[in-house]
């Protein structure tokens, strides 16, 4: 029987005491009382009123699961706390929730509390809205370009492999960074690696590809590697629903790595397609660092490139050309020295036919005397003490 009080306020009372001095466990145990022998009117806006007292141990066991992340309730650990709340009444009065006047569960979301699903759901939705907002509207044409090709591709679900060329300057963790915003803000999970812990810390939920991907550490051992994931594990649920994954720095890592991503994908994903029909978005710069391989040759080090891999001829190329230093500050001096660059990393300096080598610009040579390198070194020093910059110390920063 329902409804036999004038009003849920002597239920509410209860609950509203019981959460100050009781336990989680102990206040769904009530809760599940009231609901069976208390009938009140309206046990929807109870919940609704209680659902975080009733949450707390799980919020908490998430976050000591996930300490380096500011995690706060989601949908999926309301989801927990219904299950578990139907399966007492169940036991109790062999009722679900749905006869109890709760909304039903859904029992195929328990596994999305895995300590990896967590990571990849539980953005603020109110910041990513925000971040979206105020910095949409700040891409350069070249950056919006990029962006907007690299979210049609996801829209469509096209899947495929794109590589975005980005010399230094050109603003690519800012693009890259919005694209992990927008995606996310759509309740989709986006998947941020890169090839060291560096650059990792530059992205938002960003890690290295070897702990997020658990690629093998002796890649060049095995004929056809494959990333150390299960089917099952929570990190085979996150690669299994992401939509997009980044990997940045993508040019330092050996071409069998992402050939293990891409035999993954397809195997979890049950997919054929490359990459298993998710968009993997490989950013970095040909120009700086490529793969290191120990005692090996310059042809060792060709043939481990991303370029030499079965799957380059499948990459669709994006670039980025605007220098941001010289288009927000108009530093004209900074658009030679960024020029310069890209001509020594498209080999385009004549080489000495002799000893194989280029000759450096003088502009990049700084000469100075031993005694001012010794002050400046001095007074970067004192910086770390004081959290001072001195003046004109800036400038020797490493």
């Amino acid at each position: 029987m329902t409804g036999l009080l004038e009003d849920d306020r002597q239920w509410d009372a209860t609950m509203s005491e019981a959460a100050t001095v009781q336990s989680p466990a102990r206040l769904r145990n009530l809760f599940v009382i009231l609901l069976i022998t208390c009938g009140p009117s309206n046990p929807g806006q109870l919940w609704e009123s209680y659902k975080e007292s009733l949450t707390e141990d799980i919020l908490i066991e998430a976050r000591r699961r996930n300490p380096r992340t500011d995690l706060n309730y989601t949908p999926g650990m309301f989801n927990q706390t219904l299950i578990i709340l139907e399966d007492k009444a169940l036991g109790m009065a062999g009722k679900d929730l749905k006869q109890l006047g709760l909304p039903a569960p859904q029992r195929n979301l328990g596994d999305r509390l895995s300590r990896e699903m967590l990571r990849e759901t539980s953005y603020d939705m109110n910041e990513l809205d925000k971040y979206v907002l105020v910095n949409e509207p700040l891409l350069v044409p070249d950056q919006k370009a990029a962006y907007n090709a690299i979210l049609d591709r996801i829209n469509r679900k096209a899947g495929g492999i794109l590589f975005l060329d980005a010399p230094g300057g050109t603003g690519k963790t800012f693009v890259i960074n919005l694209l992990l915003a927008k995606i996310r803000q759509q309740s989709k999970i986006a998947i941020a690696v890169a090839s060291s812990g560096i650059a990792a810390t530059l992205l938002h939920g960003g890690r290295t590809a070897h702990s997020t991907l658990k690629l093998p550490l002796n890649l060049t051992h095995c004929e056809a590697p494959l990333c150390n994931i299960s089917k099952g594990t929570g990190e085979a649920k996150v690669l299994q629903e992401c939509e997009l994954i980044v990997w940045d720095e993508c040019t330092m890592s050996h071409r069998q790595a992402l050939e293990a991503l891409d035999r993954t994908l397809q195997d979890l994903r049950g997919n054929g397609n490359h990459m298993g029909g998710v968009v993997v978005l490989l950013a970095g710069d040909f120009r700086q660092t490529l793969p290191v391989v120990p005692k090996g040759t310059m042809a060792d080090e060709l043939k481990a490139c991303l370029k030499a891999s079965y799957l380059w001829r499948h990459v669709t190329q994006l670039g980025l050309k605007t220098n941001m230093r010289v288009h927000l500050q108009g530093d004209v001096s900074a658009g030679h020295f960024a020029a310069q660059l890209l001509t020594i990393g498209n080999g385009k300096v004549p080489v000495e036919p002799t000893s194989g080598l280029i000759s450096i610009p003088d502009n990049f040579c700084n000469v100075v005397e031993s005694i001012e390198i010794i002050n400046v070194l001095y007074r970067i020093n004192a910086h770390t003490i004081n959290g001072s910059i001195p003046v004109n110390v800036e400038k020797y920063s490493f």
